[in-house]
């Protein structure tokens, strides 16, 4: 079991972990000194059990304000995935029906015979304008 030295609020701890958890070991203690350090900064020298104390419950209060959000989170989470079930399991919506109005064919000879009369007004008009 291997001892690690660690720092907190400028004063050294030795503490033993389990083999490969000293990463995690110093990693706390970096969050816990820097909680520490606050309460120095803001307060001075501190007995050092009331600082641990003292550090140890502002990051419980962190923790619990995250635990608090990751419920609040998980909890719209479960509401989304139930949401999407119940996309899911509803039947598909009725396709849209359009409709294209379609223009008869007598209307488009109709429009087509204006069309060679009204071009043939006009190429008799210009013959007779060129003359």
């Amino acid at each position: 079991m291997p001892e690690v030295t660690i720092h907190i609020g400028g004063r050294a701890f030795q503490v033993a972990c389990q083999d490969g958890e000293e990463q995690y070991l110093h990693a706390a203690a970096k969050m816990l000194d820097e909680e520490a350090q606050v309460l120095s900064d803001q307060i001075g020298r501190l007995p050092e059990a009331r600082m641990l104390l003292m550090a140890g419950l502002m990051l419980a209060d962190k923790t619990a304000a995250v635990e608090d959000k990751i419920k609040e989170i998980e909890t719209k989470l479960a509401e989304r995935d139930a949401e999407i079930d119940n996309l899911k399991s509803a039947p598909m919506p009725e396709p849209e029906r359009l409709e294209v109005p379609v223009v008869p064919q007598s209307v488009t000879d109709t429009l087509a015979e204006l069309a060679a009369r009204a071009e043939a007004i006009a190429a008799s008009i210009e013959e007779k304008s060129a003359s």
